[in-house]
């Protein structure tokens, strides 16, 4: 019994000290999804002004480019992925990867092949894990990324899309991402950015809402070509911003899911060591009340 107890009490102080941990953890990720959330909430305004304004030049001009023009056969697809450095998420990272794999095989069946880009060191090791080919990957800043990162994500993308499929370039461009809709729900989406479906734009549009008339100097091409980096890094900024915050919220919650199931283990084992704690009370109890009554035995035996 005195073993038994003693593994009791051993793995309470254990289950003690992860429960300080992921108490902890679940308090840093509190306060850093509050602020991944106002970084949401800022960058949002900036990317939806931005979309309406190459919205404007795309319908208001007959220039075919890149960014809103669908090239008659596409042959080549990008996809990026957008994961997080770390775990202790949940099913955070496991969804993103999976709308991806979903949002891949749709394009293979069409005929397309698929360059994929991740961001996240959970992203490259499932991928590596399967051997799977990566046109290229970025690490260390899910956490607080910058739009610095966003830049220096943005930049080959670009490069792809203004190149050639002959030449190694794509078509067109998706990404993958979490969205972050509340505390307690976060869903992993895939959205298309380039070339840009000026219908879907315009269909979130207010009703009646009049667009005002634009004359492009010195060209809608031109304005477009600038518009174009500046368009994919603020969406891409924007969807590295969701998803970090995203990710902060996954962690909080999986950190007090196991805060709170360490309590009902610590519960438990304690329950367990005082039964534990009291048969063995008894047991001393008993040898001592049986000892006695030998000793008395055997006392009386002599006096006869």
């Amino acid at each position: 019994m005195g073993a038994q107890l003693r593994v009791y009490k051993r793995r309470i102080r254990s289950v003690t000290a992860t429960k300080k941990i992921t108490k902890a953890m679940e308090m840093i990720a509190a306060s850093r999804v509050v602020k991944a959330q106002r970084k949401v909430a800022a960058s949002t305004p900036y990317a939806t002004e931005l979309t309406r304004a190459v919205t404007a030049v795309g319908t208001g001009s007959n220039t075919k480019h890149p960014l809103t023009t669908q090239a008659e056969t596409v042959t080549r697809s990008a996809v990026l992925l957008l994961t997080s450095d770390r775990g202790l998420a949940g099913a955070f990272n496991s969804n993103a990867i999976k709308a991806a794999e979903q949002l891949t095989a749709r394009l293979e069946s069409e005929g397309k092949q698929v360059d994929t880009y991740i961001v996240g060191r959970r992203g490259v090791a499932h991928y590596n894990f399967r051997e799977r080919k990566i046109a290229d990957q970025w690490t260390g800043f899910t956490d607080e990324p910058s739009y610095a990162d966003a830049k220096k994500v943005a930049a080959p993308l670009i490069e792809a899309i203004e190149k050639d499929t002959a030449d190694g370039g794509v078509d067109e461009l998706h990404i993958v991402y979490t969205e972050f809709v509340s505390m307690m729900t976060q869903q992993a989406l895939d959205a298309r950015l380039l070339p840009l479906s000026l219908d879907e734009v315009a269909q979130e549009r207010p009703k009646g809402e009049i667009l005002p008339l634009y004359d492009f100097e010195p060209s809608a091409e031109d304005v477009l070509d600038a518009l174009l980096p500046r368009y994919v890094e603020s969406r891409i900024y924007n969807a590295l911003l969701q998803s970090a915050a995203s990710k902060h919220a996954a962690t909080r919650r999986a950190m007090k899911s196991a805060t709170d199931n360490a309590g009902e283990l610590i519960n438990t084992l304690s329950r367990l060591a005082n039964a534990a704690r009291q048969a063995e009370i008894t047991q001393e109890i008993s040898e001592i009340v049986g000892g006695s009554a030998a000793l008395a035995d055997a006392t009386a035996g002599s006096d006869k």
